[in-house]
């Protein structure tokens, strides 16, 4: 009998082979594509965290900047008050009291404690920039000084306001003792150095300038503008975390994808191996 040799064994064999190479090589992609995806939910895991603490600087820094708008519009009012009082008491002249005397001392003990306050949150206000600068390059600095320095920082511009409110009462006080007292004339010398004291010019009609100037206004009007570029900064970094956030979710929900239509194909080519 004459032997038939089939020739299809060969060719089936080759087919074989060549599904399981693709088998393997799909599975080794969609191992890869895992290690990818995982990779990239740390990352955004990562980020959302980052995100949080940021949005937490920024929320502080927008505090300290309406507190410290607060305070220069206080100091505002307090410089004009001091001015209206000057020009009132210049009305009719009459003698100083000790009353006024004693009143005038502790007005200037508390522009002399607001100077302290407001060099204070100046400080603060550069360590926690600083700070926040240094963490941004380095975390491993601690989160809980930061949250100290924002702490103090806002313990800070609350005496401020609380003593520029007392001083807001002492000029109350100081009109009060004009309309009951003979003689405003020395009152209007003292309303008027006052006056000068808070806002570091040389007479009324001066322009006001920041240029050397050391007064209780032109250091608050320092501060506002350190905490609106704090603010700035804050925003600045918030906005790029946000950034690097969007940028990791994309990211991970292209690795995501990827990973999915690869185990589709490779199911797709479980199944085609098997039904052969």
């Amino acid at each position: 009998m004459e032997t038939i040799v089939s020739n299809s064994s060969p060719k089936r064999y080759g087919i074989t082979e060549k599904k399981k190479s693709d088998i393997d090589l799909l599975t080794s992609q969609v191992t890869d594509a895992q290690a990818v995806v995982q990779q990239q939910l740390t990352v955004v895991s990562s980020l959302n965290q980052k995100a949080i603490k940021y949005q937490g600087y920024l929320l502080e820094a927008e505090n300290n900047r309406d507190q410290s708008l607060s305070n220069k519009q206080l100091a505002d009012q307090v410089v004009q008050n001091a001015l209206d009082l000057s020009e009132n008491s210049n009305i009719a002249f009459s003698k100083m009291t000790v009353a006024n005397q004693n009143t005038e001392g502790v007005a200037k003990e508390i522009a002399d404690l607001i100077n302290k306050l407001i060099y204070s949150v100046e400080i603060i206000n550069k360590l926690s920039n600083l700070v926040i600068r240094k963490k941004a390059l380095n975390p491993l600095i601690s989160d809980d000084l930061i949250t100290k320095i924002n702490a103090a920082g806002t313990d800070a511009n609350n005496a401020v306001a609380l003593t520029l409110i007392a001083l807001k009462s002492i000029f109350s006080a100081q009109t009060l003792c004009l309309e009951s007292e003979a003689i405003t004339g020395l009152e209007q010398k003292q309303a008027l150095t006052l006056y000068l004291a808070l806002t570091g010019k040389k007479s009324p009609k001066e322009q006001f300038s920041l240029a050397g100037n050391n007064s209780i206004l032109a250091l608050l009007e320092i501060a506002n503008t350190e905490a609106k570029a704090a603010y700035l900064e804050a925003n600045k970094a918030n906005d790029e975390t946000t950034r690097q956030l969007n940028v990791a979710n994309a990211n991970l929900n292209k690795a995501q994808v990827e990973l999915k239509s690869l185990q589709a194909a490779l199911a797709a080519a479980n199944a085609a191996a098997l039904a052969s």
